[in-house]
């Protein structure tokens, strides 16, 4: 694997290619994409594409990537810039995608505004509020998970977080009502380390959960965009804006094994199935 750090506008992006460039195969380099996860949440999933060119990142003021922009939100379309840059320091020519999570709404806003940049994009599970049919309860729900965090600290930023995340169904007033949840409970710490600038619990990421798709647009572009839900999310919130995303580009989303992060490590903190995932991946691609 080789380790490259580029400059552009307010970052410094550092991303690994696994693999010639260009791909032996004659595939497409395979870039994966998440937020806030970093390139190494990808290693159990890329070490079951030892054919592909595998291309992973950090994303700008996440990891090893740093930034020099000022800023400390975490917007799509800023990190849209950073991958178009990345793609075309690869210069290898358009790129397959697989992004997961905040990472998927990255990449749908990559191939909105560089529709030339992406054969295929399997978004798995964007977290986007504004396709849910109650909306604002998710809204209200997530800023409720920010006050716990800014009051109380990670742990019970966390426990909060994990609620909403775990919850079946609608957003409603009487989930809103709900004291939040002991950190203890989740084996979490009591205790207030001191941290406010958690991206998944501070408000940094709300750039990511409230982007708009640009239907049209993506509908326009010659990239073909699959959307990926996890197939034991149920009713959850990244399972339903998963159905949301998918029907509101006029299809069905494509089911993959396991939980939202299903393709982590199967040793480690939440164990996933790496192999199956790979396997379900290799088949939305066509091989």
């Amino acid at each position: 694997m080789d380790t490259h750090t580029l400059n552009t506008d307010g970052a410094s992006i550092v991303y690994d290619v696994d693999g010639p460039l260009p791909p032996d195969d004659g595939r497409p380099a395979l870039l994966m994409v998440g937020q806030p996860m970093d390139a190494s949440g990808f290693r159990a999933l890329a070490s079951h594409f030892p054919d592909r060119t595998v291309v992973t990142y950090d994303p700008r003021g996440l990891g090893r990537s740093t930034r020099s922009d000022g800023q400390v939100s975490h917007s799509p379309t800023v990190q849209a810039q950073d991958l178009h840059a990345v793609i075309e320091a690869l210069g290898a020519g358009p790129v397959e995608v697989f992004a997961s999570s905040g990472g998927a709404v990255t990449a749908l806003a990559l191939v909105t505004a560089y529709p030339g940049d992406v054969t295929t994009l399997v978004a798995h599970e964007p977290p986007l509020v504004g396709v849910l049919p109650d909306a604002e309860l998710a809204r209200r729900a997530s800023a409720a998970v920010q006050d716990v965090y800014r009051d109380r600290g990670w742990g019970a930023g966390m426990a909060a977080f994990l609620a909403l995340t775990m919850w079946q169904g609608e957003f409603t007033e009487d989930y809103l009502a709900q004291p939040p949840p002991d950190p203890a409970g989740f084996g979490l710490p009591t205790e207030d380390d001191g941290s406010r600038d958690d991206p998944l619990l501070s408000d940094r990421s709300a750039a990511v959960t409230g982007y708009a798709v640009d239907v049209e647009a993506l509908k326009a572009a010659p990239t073909r965009v699959v959307i990926g839900v996890a197939e034991e999310s149920g009713e959850t919130f990244t399972g339903r804006t998963a159905v949301g995303t998918a029907r509101l580009l006029g299809q069905e989303p494509v089911v993959f094994p396991s939980h939202h992060g299903g393709f982590a490590d199967e040793d480690g903190g939440w164990p996933g199935k790496p192999r199956e995932f790979a396997e379900r991946l290799r088949e939305v691609l066509g091989g």
